[in-house]
């Protein structure tokens, strides 16, 4: 999907892959992160948001929520880390990263509640009266009171399989009736996702009706008398959506797929702003009927994974379209459409949420520089190996 923007937008990050397998620094099944070209990403993306005045929390799942991205955009100036599951916020808190919104879109279970609480996340999202009485139990046994988002739909909203939870919208009245005589929790504001999505037929980001909801929720909530509200918006947040979000109303935002230049905008070459960032290595395990096959585990089955680039080198390697697996089964290997040579490298750019692979991570810096570096090997699931 991205690969052509790689090539003509941040051709040296590819030309380091085929060099680190040839020098055998990097095995097959590795995701290469550009940390110079995330860090310019993300410095037009935080810019971009002052300039707006919408608020960032960075999410790093589709990173494999990676500690020292985490650590720079810290730095940097984001506010806090987007934690869509209890393990990611458990796992940034070892790394002392700041938590920004913790819940969204997988609540936290009861018995963490006393660790995850105790680090003050920014905001919690809440799906439902119960899971908000409990938060509020646990923070008002620490003394203090937790800041909770309400995540609201309605009839036309999009939500995915595997992501549904939340308040209808129109019964919000006397959801947050009920929500404001709890004493360990504030209501901050409200969400949904997706916010906003990529339209192919108008090569531009559109708001949902997902939008509509957080307004009005909004709007319900400030008509009860609830203040200083977060309308957090996330879905496609980057350069090009940020100005979209203040024009709408909303005040945060949750780049992710941004930082890497792996929106579906940036398969353009063409595209403008956030820089590709990311490759997937791997390596021809062995031909079959005029087919080559190569090693897998970390297919995205909604990736939109269509290229592949093979041969020794960046400057003799030949494009060969890629046939992935069916989604029943497992990506033991990955097809190509023709034959490579036995064991070269093969590399790809494409959507992907590193976090649900089996893949292994490599940081890469100094390329912008003329001078890489790896600096380090990462599990998919933060942990660092080597």
């Amino acid at each position: 999907m991205f690969l052509k923007s790689v090539l003509k937008r941040n051709r040296p990050l590819a030309a380091f892959a085929f060099q680190a397998h040839e020098k055998g620094l990097l095995a097959p099944d590795t995701y290469i992160l550009d940390l110079d070209a995330i860090r310019e990403n993300a410095g037009m993306i935080l810019s971009t948001g002052n300039k707006h005045g919408i608020h960032l929390y960075f999410m790093l799942k589709q990173l494999g929520r990676n500690p020292l991205i985490a650590k720079m955009l810290m730095e940097m100036g984001y506010e806090g880390a987007v934690c869509v599951d209890f393990r990611e916020a458990l796992l940034m808190l070892r790394h002392g990263i700041p938590l920004g919104n913790v819940g969204h879109l997988v609540q936290t279970p009861r018995g963490l509640l006393p660790e995850i609480l105790a680090a003050r996340p920014k905001v919690m999202t809440v799906y439902s009266y119960e899971k908000a009485k409990e938060i509020s139990e646990v923070a008002k046994e620490q003394g203090f009171r937790q800041d909770v988002l309400l995540r609201v739909f309605g009839d036309d909203d999009i939500i995915y399989p595997g992501q549904r939870g939340g308040f209808p919208v129109d019964q919000l009245v006397v959801v947050a009736g009920q929500l404001r005589k709890l004493k360990g929790i504030r209501i901050a504001g409200v969400c949904s996702f997706p916010c906003f999505l990529y339209n192919e037929e108008a090569n531009a980001v559109l708001a949902t009706p997902n939008m509509k909801s957080v307004l009005q929720g909004a709007k319900i909530l400030q008509e009860m008398g609830f203040t200083e509200l977060q309308l957090n918006c996330p879905s496609v947040t980057g350069v090009r959506t940020i100005p979209a979000i203040a024009r709408y109303g909303g005040t945060h935002g949750e780049p992710g797929h941004s930082l890497t230049g792996t929106t579906p905008y940036h398969a353009d070459p063409e595209c403008e702003g956030e820089i590709p960032a990311l490759v997937y290595l791997s390596e021809i395990s062995h031909n079959m009927k005029k087919k080559s096959f190569i090693y897998g585990g970390g297919y995205y089955r909604r990736g939109h994974l269509e290229n592949a680039l093979t041969g020794t080198s960046i400057n003799e390697a030949t494009l060969l379209k890629v046939a992935p697996p069916p989604n029943e089964s497992i990506d033991y290997t990955l097809e190509l459409r023709g034959k490579g040579s036995l064991s070269d490298p093969v590399v790809m750019s494409f959507r992907t949420q590193i976090f649900v692979t089996r893949s292994e991570v490599a940081v890469v810096s100094g390329l912008s520089r003329g001078n890489s570096q790896i600096e380090g090997i990462w599990s998919p699931l933060g942990e660092r190996l080597r």
